[in-house]
């Protein structure tokens, strides 16, 4: 493991844990899912850079680490790649509805190494919330359909694995295909 990855592992974890964040369903560390984000992008040929932020992806957004101490720790790439990968919205900017359709555009816009990181975390957030919420998984498969439809310039394979796990928790929630908000892929 290179230096930069070493860090951005031991910062991540450090994070999370100051603020004792755990997963949500499962109460497991949080740091699990930046493992397993982080694991996927290696997985398929990402850089350092991107693996980085991918262990990172979730600190500014979580936690009361900001992009400029990220920035200073790890440069200029990875804190770049964390700012596309979060989402700093708050209920004073809109409803759900709105909060999550300008979050889909601005993810359109992603460069593609940020748009590979996101379909990580969406194949493993996808798993977890159809498991244990299948109310909330309802509404969360239709919006990442939406994300995804405008994400298409990162790592296709990945691609195609987080469009797959859609489909699964759809499947798995017995969702027509209008139910869940799609066209034909």
């Amino acid at each position: 493991m290179s230096e930069l990855l070493l860090r951005a592992r031991c910062f991540a974890t450090a994070a999370h844990a100051a603020i004792d964040q755990r997963r949500k369903y499962t109460g497991a560390p949080y740091i699990e899912h930046p493992a397993a984000v982080a694991a996927m992008v290696a997985e398929h040929g990402g850089s350092d850079v991107m693996i980085a932020a991918a262990w990172l992806h979730d600190v500014v957004e979580d936690t009361a680490i900001t992009l400029a101490l990220l920035r200073q720790e790890f440069g200029t790439e990875v804190a770049a790649l964390v700012e596309w990968l979060s989402d700093l919205q708050t209920p004073e900017d809109g409803n759900r509805a709105v909060r999550k359709a300008r979050e889909a555009k601005r993810l359109s816009g992603a460069p593609a190494e940020a748009q590979t990181i996101k379909y990580a975390d969406l194949i493993h957030n996808t798993a977890s919330i159809v498991r244990h919420d299948p109310g909330f998984a309802r509404v969360y498969l239709r919006e990442k359909r939406h994300v995804l439809a405008g994400m298409t310039s990162g790592h296709p394979v990945l691609y195609q694995k987080a469009l797959d796990s859609l489909q699964a928790g759809e499947q798995q929630l017995s969702l027509t295909p209008r139910q869940a908000g799609t066209a034909s892929q």
